[in-house]
């Protein structure tokens, strides 16, 4: 395994040569041309200033850009940090206050915004994808023009900081997760293991390269030769047409995105027979849909787990091996997990009993930049992390997300988990979707309920839902709500946000 991510690029380049290495839109890339486009940027960015250490913020969509963005940062020894697309101005403003960004690259869209913030943050640098930019900023097109073709990479020691990246910051501002370049490589290459990406793997994806998911999946296209797809936004569309046109062997993304393609009413119409294999992390996938995604595809759908602090996934189904559906899978080579007392994280609990996930490896972040209590109150002194996640573990070690802590519902002194109920609702044949939310209640403290997104053409019933739930669960985990929807509020990678449900209150 490497030692450093600035290394992965020349060595893709020296290994595979004039193989297609992007495909992005209309552009396409050779692993040769990414050497040559990111050592460009590498050479323009050292001479503006940049050095080993500096931190450099991505703020931008999927795009070829992106990409070279990323590994021309990391070849010049500087930490990348990339950030959600979806952040405003002012939050962008926080980020790069917090880490001490020294230059920002991001796409042209985003330009007024971050020079109106620039003067009240460390940056020195706005560089803006394409070849103009406004004043006080810098077109990425002329750097890239301006940059030498040759450059040597800096090599960092393996366990230096390589990435900054800011967790949603649901409560409060956010935190930036400290992740160095063994966290992201280990992570990387134990994914691809468990998933056997190989140089002859076309792999498809439109989870944002920003996101961990979606960074271990283009670094494992270049790790090991693989022909990167990479999807600017995700619809459905644009989804199905790269499959089919580029004959992709693999597709990787969040549960919404399988469930919106299951609810396609043009999904038989496409050739997907070049399909190998799938997988799906962000939130669990429910049983029903991997079976029917399964049957309709032609091909196994692998579910993981993972998190920010941990580079991307902690645990995954192996293909050769059992693939448990309703599992997240057994932890990854060099990962350690096991399920924590909620009241004694010391005190590990049997197979099948309830606690908190935590994990223990190389993949575990560094801890919080600048923010050394909720570090402390993250990582153990034994180096085990908690991940907020409630969890059980099977006889054979398959760990089963229950739900968040902070997700589970209190209903009359029962504990309900929406992702219990949104497994359950979505086997219903009419549903295409399911969000499950807590409300309050003066008698109950909370009850649950349902946000149902219907399939194209179907129909359902608040009563035929909630008499579904009751043959399939106890009567205490029933919805006592359902609220049929047109969709789910969501987040950038695709994750429904179980907190925005009740904006969907009387629409």
């Amino acid at each position: 395994m490497l030692g450093t991510l600035s290394e992965i690029i020349p060595r893709a380049a020296a290994r595979f040569g004039n193989k297609t290495a992007l495909i992005a839109g209309d552009w396409r890339f050779s692993f040769h041309q990414v050497e040559e486009q990111t050592n460009r940027l590498a050479n323009a960015l050292v001479a503006s200033g940049i050095e080993p250490g500096d931190r450099v913020t991505l703020y931008a969509p999927n795009s070829w850009e992106w990409l070279i963005g990323y590994y021309g940062v990391l070849k010049t020894g500087a930490v990348v940090n990339p950030i959600n697309v979806m952040l405003t101005p002012e939050e962008v403003k926080f980020v790069t206050q917090d880490c001490g960004a020294k230059a920002i690259l991001a796409s042209a869209d985003k330009g007024e915004g971050l020079l109106d913030v620039k003067a009240d943050t460390p940056l020195d640098e706005v560089i803006l994808f394409g070849e103009t930019a406004p004043a006080g900023a810098r077109a990425f097109q002329k750097m890239l023009d301006s940059g030498d073709p040759e450059f040597n990479p800096a090599t960092p020691e393996p366990d230096e900081m390589s990435t900054i990246c800011y967790t949603s910051g649901t409560t409060g501002h956010p935190k930036g997760a400290m992740l160095s370049h063994t966290a992201v490589l280990v992570s990387t290459a134990m994914t691809a293991m468990m998933h056997m990406r190989t140089g002859e793997d076309v792999v498809a994806t439109a989870l944002p390269c920003a996101h961990v998911y979606g960074n271990v999946v283009m670094n494992a296209c270049f790790l090991y030769g693989a022909t990167f797809v990479l999807i600017p936004r995700f619809e459905e569309i644009l989804v199905l047409d790269a499959i089919q046109s580029h004959r992709a062997t693999m597709f990787d993304g969040v549960p919404t995105a399988f469930l919106y393609l299951l609810a396609h009413p043009d999904l038989d119409n496409y050739d997907l027979s070049s399909l190998t294999r799938c997988s799906v992390g962000g939130q669990t996938m429910p049983i029903a849909k991997a079976e029917e995604f399964e049957a309709r595809f032609g091909c196994p759908i692998l579910e993981l787990w993972g998190m920010t602090e941990l580079a991307g996934p902690g645990t995954c189904n192996p293909l050769y091996g059992l693939n448990k559906h309703g599992s997240v899978g057994i932890p990854l080579p060099y990962v350690e997990c096991r399920i924590a007392d909620n009241e004694d994280a010391a005190k590990t609990l049997p197979a099948g009993e309830v606690g908190e996930l935590m994990a223990r490896g190389p993949i575990v972040m560094q801890g919080y930049f600048n923010n050394e209590q909720a570090t402390k109150e993250t990582i153990e002194p034994d180096g085990w992390m908690h991940t907020g996640d409630l969890a059980k573990q099977d006889e054979d070690g398959y760990v089963y997300i229950v739900d968040r802590k902070k997700d589970m519902i209190l209903t009359a002194g029962y504990n309900i988990y929406p992702a219990e109920l949104e497994r359950v609702i979505s086997g219903h044949p009419a549903v295409a979707m399911v969000g499950v939310g807590g409300l309050t209640d003066e008698v109950k403290g909370e009850i649950a309920k349902a946000y149902v997104v219907l399939k194209p053409g179907a129909t359902a019933t608040e009563e035929e839902v909630v008499a579904y739930c009751r043959e399939h669960m106890a009567a205490y985990k029933v919805p006592r709500a359902v609220q049929f929807v047109e969709d789910l509020p969501k987040t950038s990678t695709g994750k429904i946000m179980r907190r925005q449900l009740k904006t969907l209150e009387n629409t």
